[in-house]
């Protein structure tokens, strides 16, 4: 039987660390330099922190862990401005995260769950199913593994500028772990990454869009609509049986008035099954009729991305820009997401977790 895995530092608050390091007797200040070296410096290693006593890591080394994932292989693709990284959890389960790197930004995709419960049907992740939720030490080592990347020669130590939950999993099933990364990622003592710089996507799960509305910090929504009626968002996406669109409209709506925060729709396109011209027309006056202001509203329109083993096709490039031409007409916002990762299977829906 396994023993039971030491603590990881990075699932610890500030007040959990401090209490940690009081038990064993340490002084308070011990506890701010551990949390800048974990959270500011971003080590990885123990060893690396050579203003401790060389007793107090030794038992640091013995008793705790910096993280908990285990880094299994890491692929470059777009000329190495993509990376993905496959890590798997004590059991094996995967965990897959995105860095990618422009002209003008980094940005990170992270996951929130291994696998996902909810059986989208053209997205290689929910073909494994439900397998754990992240803790928020194994959400937030998914950034410090972007951000340590970034200090690489090749990208002149940059600094991550954006964190999107968008990778594996349901972040709203999970909504006490990812919330609780944010905390510590948005930390100004720590990792102080703005609360702008957080997207979170969902499914459209309403409960979770609902309490986000509440939240204080400006947290960015991302909504997966993918069709303009039940009937078909529901073949593609189960979870429409409990929230049909309308339900998923209002509440978005409402959270738009309240917060007057931008919310994204994400479109995957798939070849004739929701990129035609009268569907694009639907999609144009059902957001329209929503109540959500246009100012506020944003369709990001997604070619998909091939997953083996799945009986659908991507929209040609014809078919992606009259939809988008369709949208525009009803002077909603859109714009066709650029590309990345295709090549070593890190775009959007892509994430299957093998090497």
């Amino acid at each position: 039987m396994d023993s039971e895995p030491k603590p990881n530092l990075l699932d610890l608050s500030r007040e959990q660390l401090a209490d940690l390091l009081k038990a064993w007797g340490q002084p308070a200040f011990r506890a701010k330099q551990i949390h800048r070296h974990l959270h500011l410096n971003l080590a990885a290693r123990f060893d690396e922190m050579t203003d401790l006593p060389k007793a107090l890591r030794e038992r640091l080394n013995a008793e705790t862990t910096i993280g908990s994932l285990q880094q299994a292989v890491v692929h470059a693709g777009d000329a190495g401005m993509t990376r993905k990284a496959l890590f798997k959890l004590r059991d094996g389960s995967p965990v897959e995260t995105v860095l990618m790197v422009y002209p003008d930004r980094a940005t990170v995709c992270v996951s929130s769950q291994s696998g996902c419960p909810m059986a989208c049907v053209f997205c290689a992740t929910g073909k494994l199913g439900f397998l754990h939720d992240l803790t928020r030490g194994e959400i937030v080592e998914q950034v410090y593994w972007a951000a340590r990347q970034l200090r690489e020669p090749q990208f002149e130590n940059r600094r991550l500028t954006n964190v999107v939950f968008m990778g594996m999993g349901e972040p709203f099933n999970n909504y006490t772990n990812w919330r609780a990364a944010v905390e510590i990622l948005h930390d100004p003592e720590g990792f102080n990454l703005g609360a702008r710089s957080y997207t979170v996507s969902t499914v459209g799960l309403v409960p979770g869009i609902r309490k986000l509305a509440e939240d204080p910090l400006p947290i960015n929504l991302a909504i997966s609509l993918h069709a303009p009626d039940d009937e078909t968002r529901t073949a593609m996406m189960p979870v429409n049986k409990r929230f049909p669109i309308a339900d998923l409209l209002e509440a978005v709506r409402d959270y738009t008035e309240k917060t007057n925060r931008r919310v994204s729709f994400e479109y995957v396109l798939l070849q004739e099954k929701n990129d035609f011209p009268e569907q694009a027309d639907r999609l144009g006056q059902l957001l329209r009729a929503s109540g959500i202001r246009p100012a506020v509203m944003h369709v990001n329109l997604i070619p998909w991305n091939p997953v083996p083993g799945t009986p659908l096709g991507r929209s040609h490039r014809k078919r992606v820009l009259a939809f988008q031409e369709g949208l525009l007409k009803h002077a909603v916002p859109c714009t066709v997401r650029v590309e990345r990762g295709i090549d070593i299977g890190a775009a959007c829906g892509q994430l299957a977790g093998t090497a």
